[in-house]
């Protein structure tokens, strides 16, 4: 698994390791039931410290798109190709809503609407 950081990025580091583990499953280079390297392994390739690795992965196992299992690792969970893309689309969603000037609040409203 390849990743890569955009270091001009103005979000945090561990939302950009998320992100990227993120777009890995949803492109198919990472399926369900596969181990991903060690948080160690990550941070060396990517020049990052492990702590900021371990917290965008926390983060991605708080969503059910990981998991930890000691002995085995952190694997992608069954779930996570179909949560990790719909989870992409809806943050594109919502940073084209707030780049056209609409809250967080309109576009739940938005979509209560539709329903």
């Amino acid at each position: 698994m390849l990743l890569r950081l955009d270091k001009t990025d103005t979000r945090p580091l561990h939302e950009q390791v998320a992100a990227a583990i993120r777009r890995a499953i949803a492109e198919g280079e990472c399926r369900a039931g596969d181990r991903l390297p060690s948080a160690r392994d990550l941070s060396t390739a990517l020049e990052i410290n492990v702590n900021t690795v371990l917290r965008g992965m926390r983060e991605l196992r708080d969503e059910g798109i990981l998991e930890f299992r000691r002995g085995r690792g952190i694997t992608v969970s069954a779930g996570a190709p179909r949560h990790s893309a719909l989870q992409i689309r809806v943050r594109e969603l919502l940073a084209e809503a707030s780049r056209l000037g609409y809250s967080r609040t309109d576009l739940i409203e938005m979509i209560r609407g539709m329903s």
